[in-house]
C-alpha cells in the first residue's frame, strides 16, 4: 500500500512543484499526494495541482473565527482523506494541538533557513531572509522539520546549507535557498518517510 500524501498549500506551489516533479521522475518512494489543501481559495497551487490530475480541497483560514476551529476542521478533513503524511508547502497558518497531535510525526515542513537560526512566530517568506542578511550570515538554507504545535520546534529531518552571496538581496537569497536546497530535501524527507526511514527519540530523528 502506497503512502498517501497530502500537501497544505497558501500560495503560489512552488514546493508543491517541486514534489510533484519528484513524484513524476519516482522520487517520492512508497508515497503519492493524493489531494492538495489550500488555505485561499485563489491559491495558484490548485491549479497546478488540477493540472496534474491531483485532487483539490479548500479550507479557507478566514471563514474560521480562531485557529482552533480552523484546526479542528483541518484535523477533520485530513482524516476524512486518510492521510498517512501532510506537508506543509508554503502553508501560512500554524495550526494547534488538534491537528498536531492526530498527526504526530506525521506532519513535515520546509523552512527557509536553518533552523534554530530565523525561526519561529514572525518569520516566513521574505522576512527570515530579510534577518538573515541584517547579520551578515555567510550561510543560510533550509531545514524540513516535523510540525509540532509550537512554531518551528520540531524534530529536524534534513538540513542543507546555501552560501549568501556580498550582493544578495531578500529575493535572491530566497530564489537560491528554493532552487538548491527547499526542492530537494523537500521531496527527500518525504521519501525518507514514505519508506518508513525515519524514527524519532527524544526530539531527534534518526535515519535508517
Amino acid at each position: 500500500m502506497s503512502k498517501r500524501i497530502a500537501v497544505l498549500v497558501s500560495g503560489g506551489g512552488t514546493n508543491l512543484q517541486a514534489l510533484i516533479d519528484a513524484a513524476k521522475r519516482g522520487e517520492l518512494g512508497n508515497g503519492k499526494i493524493t489531494c492538495v489543501i489550500s488555505s485561499k481559495a485563489d491559491a495558484y497551487a490548485l491549479t497546478r495541482a488540477e493540472e496534474n490530475g491531483i485532487k483539490t480541497r479548500t479550507l479557507i483560514r478566514k471563514e474560521y473565527a480562531d485557529i482552533a476551529s480552523y484546526s479542528r476542521a483541518m484535523r477533520d478533513l485530513l482524516l476524512q482523506e486518510e492521510v498517512d503524511l501532510v506537508v506543509y508547502a508554503g502553508f501560512m497558518t500554524i495550526l494547534d494541538e488538534n491537528v498536531c497531535d492526530a498527526f504526530q510525526y506525521k506532519m513535515i515542513n520546509v523552512h527557509p533557513a536553518l533552523i534554530p537560526s530565523f525561526c519561529g512566530k514572525g518569520y516566513y517568506g521574505l522576512h527570515v531572509h530579510e534577518e538573515a542578511l541584517k547579520k551578515g550570515v555567510k550561510v543560510s538554507g533550509a531545514t524540513v522539520h516535523f510540525v509540532t504545535a509550537e512554531c518551528d520546534a520540531g524534530p529536524i529531518i534534513l538540513q542543507k546549507a546555501v552560501e549568501v552571496a556580498e550582493d544578495d538581496t531578500p529575493e535572491t537569497l530566497q530564489k537560491r535557498i528554493m532552487e538548491q536546497a527547499e526542492w530537494k530535501i523537500l521531496p527527500k524527507a518525504v521519501q525518507l518517510f514514505c519508506d518508513d526511514r525515519i524514527s524519532v527519540e527524544n526530539n531527534k530523528t534518526y535515519i535508517k
